[in-house]
């Protein structure tokens, strides 16, 4: 994805991970959003995942394209 760039997502979860969610969030000061992302990154970094910049690239023209090739 092109960095800084946000874009709108939507899944369904179990009601105990909204719940826990919502409990992390509210114990760090964060929003839902927020503490997902540091959920997320902080995971990957322990794992040493990354995306390279060569798919971020890609995805970010494919998503400018509107998903079409």
């Amino acid at each position: 994805m092109v960095e800084g760039k946000n874009i709108s997502m939507s899944f369904r979860v179990s009601s105990r991970f909204k719940g826990l969610l919502e409990a992390a969030a509210e114990n760090e000061h964060r929003s839902l959003t927020n503490m997902l992302e540091t959920l997320l990154y902080a995971h990957c970094e322990k794992y040493g995942i990354e995306l390279s910049r060569q798919l971020n690239a890609k995805k970010a023209e494919f998503a400018l394209e509107g998903g079409k090739q």
